[in-house]
């Protein structure tokens, strides 16, 4: 992972992501609400293929976010985790566990790295061993989850939109 700089305030990592769609829309709720980088680490394909051409996939959903967000590949998501923490990133994942608390009842620091896991398995355990707090959308209707690139759309508004 390169080193962060002082001026990125506001990232994403995204471990595992499996949809090309899902990354792109990522994207453009990041660029939106001014995520100033995602880490993509993983499985998460990243908006240039390992031949270095763009993705028709993610760009199909990005509509043009994947050029103007600034992004990394990272083989770790618990590494570059770790990386942000030592660098005074405070680490929140959204998921659903035992020990979660609701995304409204908690305000971001001045750095803040968000996580974002799997569709099928969500945030490894070991990612969240490393966490400051999890938070998540507490759920009324009989599905238990939302689509990750919809729940980051409502997290990052909540938390970043002043």
């Amino acid at each position: 992972m390169n080193t962060v700089s002082k001026d990125v305030q506001k990232v994403l990592i995204l471990e595992n992501i499996r949809s090309t769609l899902n990354v792109g829309a990522i994207f453009r709720t990041a660029d939106a609400i001014g995520i100033d980088k995602i880490y993509l680490c993983g499985i998460t394909p990243t908006p240039i293929d390992r031949f270095g051409r763009k993705r028709k996939d993610v760009a199909k959903s990005a509509l043009g976010a994947e050029e103007s967000v600034e992004w990394e590949q990272a083989p770790s998501a618990s590494a570059c985790a770790e990386e942000l923490k030592k660098s005074g990133f405070s680490i929140v994942a959204l998921e659903q566990t035992k020990d979660s608390i609701d995304y409204k009842e908690y305000t971001p620091e001045n750095k803040t790295a968000v996580i974002l896991g799997n569709e099928v398995d969500g945030v490894s355990k070991d990612l969240l061993g490393i966490t400051d707090v999890v938070v998540d959308i507490p759920m009324n209707g009989i599905k238990e989850s939302l689509n990750v690139s919809v729940s980051v759309g409502i997290l990052l508004y909540r938390l970043f939109d002043k």
